[in-house]
C-alpha cells in the first residue's frame, strides 16, 4: 500500500507542506474498496465573506466486502495535491472522516472543513477546488483518488441599487445608481468588482417578475450608473450573474413612485 493519508497543515504561504500525500499522482486501486456519492457543502458553492471563516462539510458512502477500516478526503486547490496552492484537512484530531456503519459491508463517512480568509484563501486561490480521499478495508483493501469531486469556492458579493429623483413624473429620467463589491481575502475588506456585466432590471408594481431593461459594466471600482425614462410605478434593481469565483447576486428593489 503506497497511499498516505494523515493529518495536514497549511502554512501561512498558503501551501500544504504537511500533507502526507500519495506516493504517486495517479489514483489507486488494491481490492474492492469503492467511494461514492461525494458531496461538498450541500452541493453548493463554498461562499466565504472578507473576515468570517466558513465550515463546509464534505460526505462519501465506502464500501467493501470486509467492512470499512477508516476514510478520509483532502480538499485542496491547484494542479495536483503533491503541488496545492492550498486546502483544508478535516478539522478532526487526526484528519480522517467520521464514518458511520451503514450494515457489514458499508459506512456513510462525513468531516467537517474550516475555509479561513487571510490563512487559507487568499483571492487567487478563489474557483475550482477538488476532493482528494482514501478509504481502507478491513481487509487491507483500498481505493485512492487524487480528484473524486470538484467544487467552487467563491469570494462573497453584494450589490446595491439607488434610483432617483424619488418621485419622478412620467417621462422624465430616472438614474439608478449602485456599487457590486466582492470580499477581498487578502485585506479582509469588500472591493469593488471592475468591468463585470450587470443587467438593469425593471419590476411593475403589484407585479412579482423582474425584466431586464439594459446591460451596463461596471466602473474599475465597481460602480454602476445609467439612465431611463420615467414610465411608471415600480421597482428597479441591479442583477449580476456571478463568475466562477463570485457567486449571482441581485440588489434589493428600489422603488420609484411616477406621477
Amino acid at each position: 500500500m503506497r497511499m498516505r493519508a494523515t493529518l495536514g497543515v497549511v502554512t501561512g504561504a498558503l501551501a500544504l507542506s504537511a500533507l502526507a500525500v500519495p506516493a504517486a499522482q495517479a489514483d489507486e486501486v488494491e481490492g474492492d474498496t469503492t467511494i461514492s456519492n461525494v458531496v461538498v457543502n450541500g452541493g453548493k458553492a463554498a461562499v466565504v465573506g472578507a473576515t468570517a471563516k466558513k465550515t463546509i462539510t464534505v460526505s462519501f458512502t465506502v464500501k467493501d466486502n470486509s467492512g470499512v477500516s477508516w476514510a478520509q478526503a483532502i480538499l485542496y486547490r491547484g494542479a495536483s495535491i503533491e503541488d496545492p496552492d492550498s486546502g483544508a484537512v478535516a478539522n478532526s484530531s487526526d484528519g480522517r472522516a467520521s464514518c458511520t456503519r451503514v450494515n457489514a459491508t458499508t459506512s456513510n463517512c462525513k468531516s467537517t472543513y474550516d475555509l479561513r480568509p487571510g490563512y487559507n484563501l487568499v483571492n487567487s486561490v478563489a474557483g475550482g477546488w477538488k476532493v482528494w480521499a482514501v478509504a481502507v478495508g478491513k481487509d487491507a483493501d483500498y481505493v485512492q483518488k487524487n480528484n473524486i469531486k470538484s467544487f467552487n469556492v467563491q469570494r462573497l458579493s453584494k450589490l446595491t441599487v439607488n434610483a432617483s429623483p424619488e418621485p419622478v413624473k412620467k417621462g422624465k429620467t430616472i438614474t439608478v445608481t449602485g456599487k457590486l463589491t466582492r470580499a477581498n481575502w487578502d485585506r479582509g475588506t469588500y472591493n469593488g468588482y471592475s468591468t463585470q456585466p450587470v443587467k438593469l432590471q425593471f419590476r411593475k408594481k403589484n407585479s412579482s417578475t423582474y425584466t431586464t431593461v439594459k446591460t451596463i459594466k461596471t466602473s474599475s471600482t465597481g460602480d454602476l450608473k445609467t439612465t431611463v425614462k420615467a414610465t411608471q410605478d415600480g421597482y428597479f434593481r441591479y442583477s449580476f450573474a456571478g463568475t466562477s469565483t463570485t457567486p449571482a447576486v441581485n440588489a434589493a428593489g428600489d422603488f420609484v413612485d411616477v406621477k
